[in-house]
């Protein structure tokens, strides 16, 4: 493997020492690791020399929850709460299966448009309708491998019929549709950990360590009690992670009184024993003072997807509280439905926004530093991944991003850290490294012809879209019903008054100025 020598180049760490503070240092990548950081280093024999003057060298991102599969519905949907969008983006009715030729295809365009932004680990939730099979979980795999990105990959599980996961609908949809999507086959708890076991054993680990599988039980409300903690069990088998949405709108909030009387989803999930420091949960917007508690206490980690939470309308996390508490925060994208985007700056500086306008306090608001710190270390953490990438150590891998600080996003030159996030949106970068491999130069993959791999996606578009149609208007009949159902939840959910002291008071969810 090529050894590459980076020298002065001003770089981001996010380690223990220098953190989110730029330093001028020269950089050794060998044998896929870095391997030495200082000053005035030598050239060795053999090693590729890239003069770093005027670059910003960062870890690479990582984006901590989203959707490869959301991929074919980007700029499809606008204004539905999350419940109604799931109806036409994750169709309940009427879907068959997804051919690995178009999965492989799909992933690569998703790998393409995030690494080509700096994203250089994916924690991909893949969900396929109606159901995921091994060849089509080896597609995404394998499209992630040839690519040369990391991604930890999931088998997303439904083993509960999805009108049993709501509160209300059941009563309010037609009778021969609740039958219907009640009669859809579900996978036991045993057939799914069975399942992700080979799924283990063919993935976990390949190309170089670059692709590992994780678990993904989709909710508490969505799946078994022994599918949760069974997951949680085999996660420590592997040391992987275990991915589950919790507490993304007020429905879900709703639902845990529901399902569980009166226990929040969190509460529920720490007392059966599926919580533990390999879990990473999707969200959490609505949880409260208690559950937070139980999130810092379990180890769990938060990733939090500003720019989804707001297209869906669903909340805002409370960003403080978690931090106050401890609790470790990701980034995510979510899915290409949801947010529209894969590009994980877009959501770095939307959380840094954000939080700005939650509270009066200006000494609570997120800081540049604990932005990236989600962005890279805490992405990581949440992967199970921190003690190989998300920081630029020795001996870690060497996955990086490159910037250069000439261009007009870094000018006038202020605080680097402050133009990487507010000032900058990609435009800048000019190599991409995973594993010391070039990934991406000067704007162009290196390991696919993107070209052929573009021209093939728009081939297929028309079919796609024909399709996607058709979906749509096969499940507008859940529309009524879980548009009602938003409207009740919102209603027993508001309002909101995070004051009070009540731990039983909701401390996500809006803007509290």
């Amino acid at each position: 493997m090529t050894a590459t020598l980076i020298r002065n180049a001003d770089i981001i760490t996010m380690d223990a020492n220098t953190h989110a503070t730029p330093v001028r240092r020269d950089l050794r990548i060998a044998d896929g690791c870095f391997t030495e950081i200082g000053t005035n280093l030598e050239a060795r024999p053999g090693e590729t020399v890239i003069d770093g003057t005027g670059m910003l060298v960062t870890p690479g991102f990582v984006n901590a929850h989203t959707h490869s599969w959301e991929y074919l519905y980007k700029g499809r949907y606008d204004n539905m709460p999350l419940e109604l969008w799931m109806a036409y983006s994750y169709p309940i009715l009427g879907g068959s299966p997804t051919p690995p030729d178009l999965i492989r295809l799909r992933t690569l365009m998703f790998a393409m448009e995030s690494m080509k932004s700096g994203v250089t680990t994916l924690i991909d939730d893949v969900l396929e309708t109606p159901g995921q099979d091994l060849d089509q979980l080896a597609a995404v795999a394998g499209a992630y491998s040839d690519i040369g990105i990391r991604a930890n990959v999931s088998g997303h599980i439904i083993n509960r019929p999805f009108v049993d996961t709501l509160p209300f609908v059941a009563d309010w949809l037609p009778e021969e549709v609740v039958r219907q999507v009640r009669q859809a086959p579900t996978l036991t708890a045993v057939e799914y950990l069975d399942y992700s076991r080979d799924a283990f054993r063919r993935h976990h680990g390949t190309a170089g360590g670059r692709i590992r599988y994780m678990l993904a039980p989709s909710g508490p409300q969505r799946c078994t009690d022994d599918l949760l903690v069974g997951a949680a069990s085999l996660s420590a088998e592997f040391d992987a992670e275990v991915h589950i949405h919790v507490l993304e709108t007020k429905t879900q909030a709703v639902t845990g009184d529901e399902l569980y009387g009166g226990r929040t989803l969190v509460q529920h999930l720490d007392e059966i024993g599926a919580l533990n420091p390999r879990t990473t949960f999707a969200h959490g917007i609505w949880v409260t003072g208690d559950d937070i508690e139980r999130i810092a206490r379990s180890g769990v980690s938060v990733s939090h997807n500003a720019i989804s939470n707001l297209k869906l309308g669903s909340g805002i996390l409370p960003w403080r509280d978690y931090q106050d508490a401890g609790v470790n925060l990701g980034l995510g994208t979510d899915g290409c439905s949801s947010s529209d985007t894969p590009r994980l700056m877009e959501v770095m500086k939307t959380a840094a926004l954000l939080h700005k306008v939650t509270e009066p306090d200006f000494e609570r608001w997120p800081t540049v530093p604990d932005v990236l710190n989600a962005a890279t270390i805490g992405g990581a953490r949440s992967g199970v991944l921190d003690q190989t990438i998300g920081s630029i150590e020795v001996g870690k891998r060497a996955d990086l991003v490159m910037f250069d600080t000439t261009t007009l996003a870094f000018l006038p030159t202020n605080r680097l850290e402050n133009h990487l996030v507010y000032s900058e949106n990609g435009s800048s970068i000019v190599r991409v490294m995973v594993d010391g491999v070039v990934t991406v130069e000067h704007g162009r993959l290196t390991l696919v012809d993107e070209d052929a791999v573009l021209a093939a996606f728009r081939e297929i578009m028309p079919r796609i879209r024909e399709e996607q149609d058709r979906l749509d208007a096969v499940n507008e009949v859940f529309a009524p019903a879980f548009a009602r159902m938003h409207m009740e939840s919102a209603r027993r959910q508001m309002p909101v008054n995070r004051w009070t002291g009540d731990e039983r008071t909701w401390v996500g969810a809006h803007a509290r100025a």
